[in-house]
C-alpha cells in the first residue's frame, strides 16, 4: 500500500523526537538520528537540542560538548558549523572527504585561490594547531597562518555574511572536514579551535565510500521517504554521484509510493507509520526537521509561502518565500508542515515569545503553543509568554 504524505510527516515527527522527546541520557542518541544538529546559530541549536530531550538546558549541552565531550562542534553539512556525536567524527570526515565536490573548482575561483594556496593555509591550520599548548582563538589561529604561509593570507579579503574576512579564515571548514580542526571551549566571547584528535582522541581510519552509504541510510531513516536527488541537496553532493551511493544501497532500501511519487526507503520500513496527529511546533532557525525535509511543497504549502510573502520581513530577492522558510525562520508547525513564524524577545530572565500564524488556530492549537512557550522559557531558564500578532524578526544571514 502506497503511504499519504500525513503519514510520512508523522514518521518524521516521531524519528526527529519531536511527538516524544526522548529521555535526558539519549542526547548523543538525538544528534545521531537527526543526523548532526546545525548550530551555525548556537542559540538555535540550543532549543533543537532543547525540545528533542526533556529536560535539557543549555547550561547541560555545553557539559556534554566541553566537558563530557559526547559531542563534538565541528564544520559540516554543507560546510556549516555541527554538533555531531564524537564517536562518529571519523565517519562524518570520511562521508565528507569521499564526496565528489565538483563545486570546489568554483569555490576557489571565487576566492581566487589555487588548489596549492588552499592546501598550503589548511595545512599551516593543522600545523598551528599541533604545536600550541592550548586551544587558538581565531586571531591567535589566523596570526600563526599568516606566519607560515605569508603576509598576504591576511592582507586578501574576501565577502562574507554581508562583510569582508580575511582570506585565511575560507580555509577552517576545509581544515575541519579534513580532520585538523573542531571547535574548542569557548575563551569568553572568543571562540577557539583545537585538533580533533587532541580534543576527543585519535579517529579510526573508515572507508569513505562505506561512510557515504551509512550517511545516505542515515538520512532515510530521519528524513525518507526521499529522492537521491534530495539526499544531494541536504549532503551538498551533485547528483549523479548520489544516484551511485543509492544504487550501490542495494536491497538495503526500496522504492515507495506516497501519493504518486516515487521515493526511497530503508527495506525494513515497510508501510509501518505512526498515525497522524495533531501536532504544534515551535522550531528555531536552521532546525534539522525543516532543512532536510523534502519536498518543499509538502513542507511548506504554497498558501503558507504567499503568506510569509505578504508579511513584508522577507528579503525583496525572494523569490517564492520558502527560501527563508528552510533555515533562516524560526517557524510554527503544524501537522509537520510550516504554518507560520515567530520571534523571541529576551530581556531580565524572561523570553517574550510572539507567534503570526499563516493558518487558522483552534483554541487548542493555541493551548498547545501556550506548552511550547514554557518548553522554550525551559531550555532557555527563564520564564516564557506567549503572544501572537505580526513579527518583526528578518531572516538571518
Amino acid at each position: 500500500m502506497p503511504l499519504t504524505w500525513d503519514q510520512v510527516r508523522a514518521r518524521r515527527l516521531a524519528r526527529h523526537y519531536l511527538r516524544r522527546p526522548a529521555p535526558r541520557d539519549q542526547v548523543v542518541d538525538v544528534v545521531r538520528a537527526v543526523c548532526g544538529i546545525h548550530a551555525q546559530v548556537m542559540s538555535s541549536a540550543e532549543l533543537s537540542l532543547g525540545l528533542r530531550v526533556s529536560g535539557l538546558t543549555r547550561q547541560e549541552l555545553a557539559t556534554e560538548l566541553w566537558e563530557r565531550r559526547r559531542l563534538v562542534k565541528t564544520y559540516g553539512l554543507r560546510g556549516t558549523v555541527h554538533l555531531l556525536p564524537s564517536d562518529e567524527l571519523a565517519l562524518w570526515l570520511a562521508a565528507f572527504q569521499a564526496n565528489d565536490r565538483r563545486n570546489d573548482a568554483r569555490r576557489l575561483e571565487y576566492l581566487g585561490l589555487t588548489p596549492r594556496q588552499m592546501q598550503d593555509m589548511v595545512a599551516a591550520t593543522g600545523a598551528a594547531l599541533e604545536s600550541a599548548e592550548r586551544p587558538l582563538t581565531r586571531d591567535e589561529l589566523g596570526t600563526e597562518i599568516t606566519r607560515r604561509v605569508g603576509g598576504w593570507v591576511a592582507e586578501r579579503n574576501v565577502s562574507a555574511f554581508g562583510g569582508e574576512w580575511p582570506i585565511w579564515m575560507s580555509a577552517i571548514g576545509a581544515a575541519a572536514q579534513a580532520g585538523t580542526l573542531c571547535f574548542g571551549p569557548s575563551d569568553g566571547t572568543r571562540v577557539t579551535f583545537e585538533l580533533p584528535d587532541r580534543w576527543l582522541g585519535p579517529q579510526r581510519p573508515i572507508d569513505g565510500e562505506e561512510a557515504l552509504r551509512v550517511v545516505f541510510r542515515r538520512y532515510l531513516a530521519a528524513y525518507g521517504p526521499a529522492t537521491h536527488a534530495q539526499f544531494a541537496q541536504w549532503f551538498a553532493m551533485p547528483a549523479p554521484h548520489a544516484l551511485e551511493v543509492a544504487r550501490s544501497l542495494g536491497d538495503t532500501v526500496e522504492e515507495v509510493d506516497v501519493e504518486g511519487s516515487l521515493a526511497l526507503q530503508l527495506a525494513a520500513e515497510g508501510t509501518r507509520a505512526p498515525m497522524p496527529g495533531r501536532s504544534v511546533l515551535l522550531l528555531p532557525r536552521f532546525d534539522p526537521y525543516v532543512v532536510g525535509s523534502h519536498p518543499r511543497d509538502e513542507l511548506i504549502p504554497p498558501p503558507a509561502a504567499r503568506r510569509a510573502l505578504a508579511t513584508g520581513i522577507l528579503p525583496k530577492r525572494a523569490r517564492t518565500g520558502r527560501e527563508s522558510l528552510v533555515g533562516p525562520m524560526p517557524v510554527l508547525l503544524v501537522d509537520g508542515q510550516v504554518s507560520g513564524v515567530w520571534e523571541q524577545r529576551r530581556a531580565r530572565g524572561r523570553v517574550a515569545i510572539r507567534v503570526q500564524p499563516f493558518v487558522r488556530l483552534t483554541a487548542d492549537d493555541r493551548d498547545a503553543l501556550e506548552d511550547e512557550a514554557r518548553r522554550i522559557g525551559g531550555v532557555l531558564a527563564e520564564e516564557a509568554t506567549l503572544s501572537f500578532g505580526a513579527i518583526t524578526t528578518r531572516p538571518h544571514l
